[in-house]
């Protein structure tokens, strides 16, 4: 976790920052919880935080070792929806690890301008940018779920 991100003028670095800050928010909001408070869903409206972190681990994968590195990817039908198979300390695990390669690839990447193996334009700056807002819409959407769950509320 990561507290709120100083500026700098390497932009990869900048938005590293904004994006491990926004991965800490989500992390909190996941963390310290039950199985079962983790799969909770209100009137089984919205996603259940263990839904939210595994989406957000999923959508980092897809979009750096797929669209950046061109790495076969795909999305399940119950990425949203874990089975029992998935804890939320295994799911936190594999988030905490993608974060760390999705870090490590960017900076090997080197260049914000760097074009996905996707042939759309899309580049290594739109990459982020979309990450960055992903992760910020969902660490808001974790922040209700949370709130609802068991009145937990703040960063």
């Amino acid at each position: 976790m990561t507290g709120f991100p100083t500026g700098t003028p390497d932009e990869l670095e900048l938005h590293l920052r904004w994006l491990a800050f926004l991965r800490g928010a989500v992390l909190r909001k996941a963390g310290g919880l039950t199985d079962e408070q983790a799969r909770w869903r209100p009137e089984g409206r919205l996603l259940p935080l263990l839904g939210l972190v595994n989406h957000l681990t999923h959508v980092e994968w897809r979009w750096i070792d797929g669209a950046m590195l061109g790495r076969p990817t795909g999305k399940t039908d119950d990425e949203y929806l874990p089975g029992p198979e998935l804890t939320i300390a295994a799911a936190l695990a594999a988030y905490r690890e993608r974060a760390a390669a999705t870090d490590a690839a960017v900076r090997q990447l080197g260049d914000p301008a760097t074009p996905a193996r996707t042939g759309d334009g899309t580049d290594l700056r739109f990459v982020l940018i979309h990450l960055i807002n992903e992760t910020a819409r969902h660490a808001g959407h974790a922040d209700a779920v949370r709130e609802l769950l068991d009145g937990t509320t703040g960063e």
